[in-house]
């Protein structure tokens, strides 16, 4: 069975991105299961170019097939903050919960109304000849004006979907693995995978 490394080390990721390509046939392994791997700047201006690189660097010293995945919130009052500074939105030892506080206090004098979201994911796929494909996902909503529900993570509580009146903190994880950025993605990325895999079994 072909082994595909998921270039992360988040535990609440990897265990969402694993539900989501449980149906593949391929081994999925993380940086947790490896020693010594490189330690990975995320400097990219894009959320592309910081999955692309995460996916290459660990394929070059692997020589492994790997997804790189990265993802934000971006907020059109903020103009589109904080994106790809999502996960380190409120200084260099950022948690989730200071994360939010920040968010809201930022959104504090502004109506529900003009609190337009939207969250985006993109993930790369590499191998050790290079890069096979990237793929992105979004999924749009408004921020609420305080935390609702437990489920997830990041942003979660706060990123309300109008057409369910629930953030994805309350949402039922079935129904947000249909319609999140990440599912969006990696319905795609599952496209180019199951290629990938159909290009290996027609080489031998």
């Amino acid at each position: 069975m072909l082994e595909l490394l998921i270039a992360t080390r988040n535990a609440k990721k990897l265990g969402e991105i694993r539900d989501l390509l449980k149906d593949l046939d391929v081994k999925i392994t993380s940086l947790v299961d490896y020693k010594e791997m490189p330690e990975i700047e995320e400097d990219g201006k894009t959320f592309a170019q910081n999955a692309l690189k995460k996916a290459s660097t660990i394929s070059l010293y692997t020589k492994k097939l790997v997804m790189g995945e990265d993802s934000g919130l971006e907020v059109k009052a903020l103009k589109n903050k904080p994106g790809i500074f999502s996960a380190r939105f409120s200084g260099e030892n950022a948690t989730d919960k200071r994360n939010n506080l920040k968010l809201l206090r930022s959104l504090k004098a502004v109506p529900l109304k003009s609190r337009q979201a939207r969250y985006r994911c993109f993930v790369a796929l590499t191998d050790q000849s290079g890069i096979v494909d990237v793929v992105s996902g979004s999924c749009s909503g408004v921020i609420s004006s305080r935390s609702k529900g437990k489920n997830g993570f990041g942003y979660d509580p706060l990123f309300l979907i109008p057409r369910y009146n629930k953030t994805f903190g309350e949402l039922d994880p079935i129904i947000k693995s249909r319609i999140s950025h990440r599912a969006r993605a990696l319905k795609k990325f599952k496209v180019i995978i199951q290629k990938y895999l159909e290009d290996c079994q027609s080489s031998l």
